[in-house]
């Protein structure tokens, strides 16, 4: 129950079910005792003689049942008892303290096996940690769950498309609109808003025109400029990193003038470019869990390399290697001998910091490929940096991101 101190704290922020007046007179005595009875519970030992209103009452209840399971039981006593324990949360808390109680239900309870219910699934609040747990479960789920699975996977795939597209776009095409400018363009490449810019002190007033003594292209609009492949450890440490990953290679995968790859490995590589369309078959594709063989799949990923200085190969991974720890460093070495312009995300989640094998990233960051963990709000800069072909460690001090080999 301690730990409901800062769900307690945060709920009483944003729910508007809580009396209003108790929130504004927080240092009253009567609100300290309610807010120690809140935290405590109501049991002989740790009550404080507290009587409490009927929004704080299922607000108590909401919580006894999570974090005080000697007095309550087990949440997954039956699945009508859990269904209402959903419900409940939702309207007691705010959806971030929804989902932060969710995931605290799977770990504490087991309540997995109540996702494989379509009842129990519809009750849950959407985010990227249940689409993982969905996608770990997938191998056994009944046929009747599967239709609203993959509703839940779409409908938070949706939500996150709409959140990280635009930006990830803008930030990738503008800097590759910087990168391919064309100072001798053909007449069918010329860019006339950025041409009639930069000549506008040749205006000649008599023939009431511009001169173009400089001319500005758009470079080979119709091929790609750069080729990024991201390859991605889909072990069960990685979850909310391959779903974050899908979807960003499903959106680089419409911009034409970036060509991506997306690999997904474990001890075996799979190569899903070909389903990038449809970022939900993407994430419904991958296998998450089992081993790691990463050395496996940067040999794979070198295999794909059709032009080694604009290939950006993106390694997503905790670099836990179950192979071959020296023929891993060997293949980085042999990528980056060639041009390939070689970053380690040792995640890609908004989790805080990862746990990660130092010694590898120390030695490929001591090779020049930069290893450090990135959010999904930072990865559009972090790919148009790429693309620019910016210092990338320098990047990553500025957005206040400790590198590996980095002394702090």
């Amino acid at each position: 129950m301690i730990l409901a101190i800062d769900y307690l704290t945060i709920s009483r922020m944003n729910t508007k079910s809580l009396n209003s007046e108790s929130a504004e007179n927080s240092s009253s005595p009567d609100e300290r005792q309610r807010r120690w009875r809140l935290m405590l519970g109501g049991g002989a030992a740790d009550g404080v003689g507290c009587t409490l209103a009927t929004a704080d009452l299922g607000m108590d209840r909401c919580l006894e049942h999570l974090y005080d399971a000697e007095r309550s039981g087990d949440l997954s006593g039956s699945a009508p008892k859990v269904a209402r324990w959903l419900g409940d949360i939702r309207r007691y808390f705010p959806n971030s303290v929804v989902r932060v109680l969710q995931k605290d239900a799977l770990d504490r309870h087991g309540l997995q096996r109540l996702l494989l219910e379509p009842e129990m699934l519809a009750a849950v609040e959407p985010d990227v940690h249940l689409v993982a747990t969905l996608l770990a479960l997938r191998g056994v789920m009944p046929n009747k769950v599967r239709d609203t699975a993959r509703q839940v996977v779409h409908q938070v795939v949706t939500d996150l498309e709409r959140k990280l597209a635009n930006p990830l776009r803008q930030a990738i095409t503008g800097s590759l609109n910087r990168a391919a400018r064309n100072r001798r363009p053909r007449h069918n490449e010329i860019d006339w808003h950025r041409t009639i810019r930069a000549n506008l002190r040749h205006y000649q007033p008599t023939y009431r025109t511009v001169i173009p003594a400089t001319r500005i292209g758009f470079g080979r609009r119709a091929a790609a400029l750069r080729d990024i492949i991201l390859c991605v450890d889909q072990s069960g440490s990685m979850a909310a990193s391959v779903v974050y990953a899908g979807i960003m290679a499903a959106v680089m995968a419409s911009i034409r003038s970036v060509h991506t790859s997306l690999v997904v490995f474990d001890t075996a590589v799979v190569d899903l470019s070909e389903q990038l369309a449809d970022p939900v078959e993407v994430l419904f594709a991958t296998q998450l869990g089992g081993g790691t063989d990463i050395e496996q799949a940067l040999g794979y990923c070198q295999g794909q390399v059709r032009t080694p200085s604009e290939t950006i190969l993106v390694l997503i991974s905790d670099l836990y290697e179950g192979g071959d720890r020296k023929q891993l460093l060997k293949r980085a070495a042999s990528l980056i001998a060639a041009g390939v312009n070689l970053i380690v995300l040792l995640a890609l989640s908004d989790q805080g910091a990862p746990a990660y094998d130092h010694s590898i990233a120390d030695a490929l960051a001591g090779m020049g490929a930069p290893a450090f963990a990135c959010t999904p709000d930072q990865f559009p800069d972090l790919m148009a940096a790429a693309i620019a072909r910016r210092d990338l460690a320098q990047w990553a001090a500025a957005q206040g991101i400790v590198t590996a080999g980095r002394v702090t």
